[in-house]
């Protein structure tokens, strides 16, 4: 087997130079002319005269410049991005986050809750919300209302909820659909 040789050319040194300039730019930026000027360059990280004069140059190659890479749209991000909120509870010292995207329904998401404070919560219904339970899960939507889990549909719910507090029973009293 021959090795491959390769040429000085096939290798375009050229594009993977480090030199100074605006990215997509061929202009090397030009040495200023004293080393005085040199200094304040560099202390105060602005521009000398001679870089505003090619502004004109700087907008267009400012404008193609890609910044961050690799470059996600927004709506891979959106995709990508968990639903994670936090959760308090009365009288624990600690607060949680978890992300809502991991559970299917209330009775998932109560059961998790329970075993991360070790609390009874209950079970919800629509007529008496969660009626003799010892706590009972609220969020604030996205308007800043309290309201109780469970009061809405399960994918409202995890779009519209900012964050989860768990209750005491006998504080959430007004927050009940009646």
């Amino acid at each position: 087997m021959a090795a491959a040789t390769y040429e000085k050319d096939d290798l375009n040194l050229k594009a993977t130079e480090l030199r100074l300039g605006l990215p997509g730019s061929d202009n090397e930026v030009e040495k200023p002319a004293s080393s005085t000027s040199l200094i304040a360059a560099k202390v105060s990280n602005k521009r000398l005269s001679s870089e505003m004069d090619n502004g004109k140059n700087n907008e267009s190659t400012s404008k193609a410049q890609v910044v961050g890479w690799p470059p996600v749209r927004s709506y891979r991000k959106n995709v990508l991005q968990a639903s994670y909120v936090k959760v308090s509870m009365d009288g624990a010292a600690y607060l949680r986050k978890i992300d809502l995207n991991l559970y299917k329904s209330y009775t998932e998401l109560l059961k998790a809750l329970e075993n991360m404070f070790k609390c009874s919560i209950g079970v919800y219904s629509e007529r008496e919300g969660y009626n003799g339970s010892d706590y009972v899960p609220t969020y604030e939507d996205k308007d800043g209302d309290w309201m109780l889990a469970g009061d809405v549909p399960w994918d409202m719910f995890i779009n519209s909820c900012k964050r989860l507090r768990i209750m005491k029973g006998s504080e959430a009293k007004g927050l009940a659909s009646l």
